[in-house]
């Protein structure tokens, strides 16, 4: 199967099942990036940029992340950036119970087709929703867990939200650490085509 007919594949186009969150969008925002990642990030939910341009972390946010790739030594391009939900709750509220779990299988079916070695949760809630408990993410800002999503077992980096950064400048080297890690973890940092050393962590 070609790249371009499996990204097609990992697409949802229609979907009703959360009717506040129908209202609500203007589009459904899918996830971006190779569908072949060894490095997935995953959000919480679109918010009025991402609504707006039909790709995640496109605002200030995704300033911040794109920095913190570049800094790292990668590009938007080299890794897969998706959400939780996939479309915009109302005024940026947080995604419900009930939408997350809506939305939990378009989001397994994406992990397990693009098979990545590293999975990095920005922010409170894909953490918690991924882990399935509390997590405190500036204390666990960096920790790495295994978890599971559907049927496919991952290896979860817990990472702050970009936005974090951007209300408390005291939090943009503890993101970035996070991000380099990252790009550690999954075998991008040293360009050797993402055998990472996870045996090692």
């Amino acid at each position: 199967m070609s790249e371009q007919s499996l990204d097609a594949d990992l697409c949802v186009t229609d979907c009703e099942r959360c009717p506040a969150l129908v209202e609500s969008r203007s589009r459904i925002v899918n996830g971006v990036g190779p569908t072949d990642a060894d490095l997935v990030f995953v959000g919480e939910a679109p918010g009025a940029n991402e609504d707006s341009e039909g790709e995640p972390f496109v605002g200030r946010s995704g300033t911040v992340l794109d920095d913190a790739l570049r800094d790292a030594g990668l590009a938007r391009a080299d890794v897969r950036i998706t959400n939780c939900v996939r479309c915009r709750p109302p005024d940026n509220r947080d995604p419900k119970t009930d939408e997350l779990a809506n939305c939990r299988g378009y989001l397994a079916e994406e992990l397990a087709r693009v098979d990545p070695e590293l999975v990095v949760t920005l922010g409170k809630v894909p953490s918690q929703h991924l882990l399935d408990r509390s997590v405190a993410v500036t204390s666990e800002n960096g920790e790495v867990f295994d978890a599971r999503v559907g049927d496919t077992a991952v290896r979860l980096l817990v990472c702050l939200h970009p936005a974090a950064t951007l209300y408390d400048r005291s939090q943009a080297d503890a993101f970035a650490e996070t991000i380099a890690r990252a790009a550690e973890l999954s075998g991008l940092a040293d360009g050797d085509g993402g055998q990472a050393s996870l045996g090692d962590y």
